[in-house]
């Protein structure tokens, strides 16, 4: 069974620094593309950025790209989302998800709440 479980949220100021973090198991991370999508109070599901399977290229959602970075531990089965320089528009639930497809299978999810 695929299990997803995103950490490391919190409430901050703008301008702070957060980084999430989301365990794997339940399959053969080392071969599978991975996600982080959000979803904002009342919007749907925002894909924020991807990292291929060996962690060598990432990409990401204009309205973040420049101050979130997201890697992976393949040797622990981990992935994060370090943010940077958080706005109020960054306020949501942050998921992981397994790849390819996006969403993809996510976990619970974790909140993060940007106060200005």
């Amino acid at each position: 069974e695929v299990q997803l479980e995103e950490s490391g949220g919190g409430l901050v100021q703008v301008g702070s620094s957060l980084r999430l973090s989301c365990a794997a198991s339940g399959f053969d991370f080392r071969i599978f593309p991975m996600n982080w999508v959000r979803q904002a109070p009342g919007k749907g599901l925002e894909w924020v950025s991807t990292v291929n399977a060996l962690g060598t290229f990432a990409n990401y959602a204009d309205s973040v790209k420049g101050r979130f970075t997201m890697s992976r531990d393949n040797a622990k089965n981990r992935v994060y989302l370090q943010m940077s320089s958080l706005e109020p528009e960054d306020t949501a639930v942050y998921y992981c998800s397994r790849g390819p497809s996006i969403p993809g299978i996510r976990g619970q999810g974790t909140q993060v709440t940007v106060s200005s």
